[in-house]
């Protein structure tokens, strides 16, 4: 199979990688080095697909043989799933063909703020925060909590994830913007219907891809006690860290590491995703360039519809891709979405 799986091809420039990458010279150059990994990371990703679908079709072939002799529920319960999983990875190979991005195979930074709407759209911060989980949990990848802060009443005012994972940024970018909710609100006691808003910001974890200087003369850091009601989102000594880079006015948080040290690397690493993106937006004259549009969180500027009053319905406005199943997409179910953002 040639084009983009190119086994034998990739096979052996994966041989050629690994055998370069044995030698003590490897790391004189630095740049190249990282270039090379790249490489090596993405057809590592190609050959796992590629054999996970063999591997499938194989058990499809073989249960098939089994079903046509013994004609057994179980064995055709087996070959459906199995059919299932087929599908699945197929669907897979279409997204990450699509994906030419420089940095689309990179991991992703996540940011969730609340906008107009109080504690409503505080709730619905949280509930787009548990869509993401729930679709990066389908999808196999992990998650890390970088930073929460709870809202007043309920929900969360913002909070910063990494999530990590083969095209993570590729699969997540299209979600950049505005998402706007309809819906009757549960905080209100006449049951009226309102509308809420929440940001959403993604930025490629570049930390190992590329080098951004930081000269630690225009940094302030400051320490503090991390925040919370408690559980995961309490700590008691001051190991919450928040850097602003003086030059920029670029301010980064990071409060759910019990260290002080880990908090501080995991804000750079923000804040080093952050200034590379200043730095794309400054180059190329539009600010959609790494992490899209950052229009007002608020009426006209949305991407997205979430309707779940008087009838239910999600539709993005960029696409018009919609579909009627609201709860199934607020459960994660959002690869449609991505993959019509995708083939515009």
């Amino acid at each position: 199979m040639g084009g983009y799986f190119d086994i034998e091809y990739k096979k052996n420039r994966l041989s050629e990688i690994l055998k370069a990458s044995e030698k003590e010279e490897f790391w004189n150059d630095v740049e190249n080095a990282k270039k090379i990994s790249k490489e090596r990371r993405g057809i590592e990703e190609v050959l796992h697909i590629y054999n996970s679908i063999e591997n499938i079709f194989k058990d499809l072939i073989a249960g098939l043989e089994l079903y046509d002799e013994l004609q057994d529920k179980e064995v055709e319960i087996e070959l459906v799933n199995n059919y299932n999983n087929l599908l699945k990875e197929l669907d897979n190979i279409e997204f990450v063909s699509k994906m030419k991005g420089e940095f689309d195979a990179s991991n992703a930074i996540l940011e969730i703020n609340s906008g107009a709407g109080g504690t409503e759209a505080q709730d619905w911060a949280a509930m787009i925060y548990r869509m993401y989980l729930r679709w990066a949990e389908r999808k196999g990848f992990k998650c890390e909590e970088l930073e929460y802060v709870e809202g007043e009443v309920a929900g969360i005012k913002n909070v910063t994830i990494l999530i990590s994972g083969s095209y993570a940024y590729g699969f997540l970018r299209g979600e950049q913007g505005v998402h706007r909710l309809v819906r009757i609100s549960p905080f209100d006691a006449n049951k009226r219907r309102h509308t809420s808003f929440a940001s959403v910001a993604v930025m490629p974890d570049i930390e190992d891809e590329i080098d951004i200087e930081i000269n630690e003369k225009d940094l302030r850091i400051d320490t503090y006690r991390a925040s919370g009601a408690g559980g995961q989102h309490i700590n008691k000594t001051d190991s919450a860290v928040r850097i602003t880079h003086i030059p920029t006015g670029i301010v980064v948080t990071c409060q759910n590491e019990r260290s002080q040290h880990k908090n501080k690397a995991q804000a750079m690493k923000v804040l080093k995703a952050r200034l590379y993106e200043l730095e794309e937006e400054k180059k190329n004259n539009e600010l959609d360039k790494i992490a899209g549009e950052k229009d007002k969180i608020d009426f006209g500027s949305q991407i997205r519809n979430y309707v779940l009053h008087p009838y239910k319905m999600v539709k993005d406005v960029r696409t018009n891709y919609e579909v009627g199943n609201a709860e199934g997409v607020l459960d994660g179910d959002l690869n449609g979405f991505m993959n019509a953002f995708l083939s515009k």
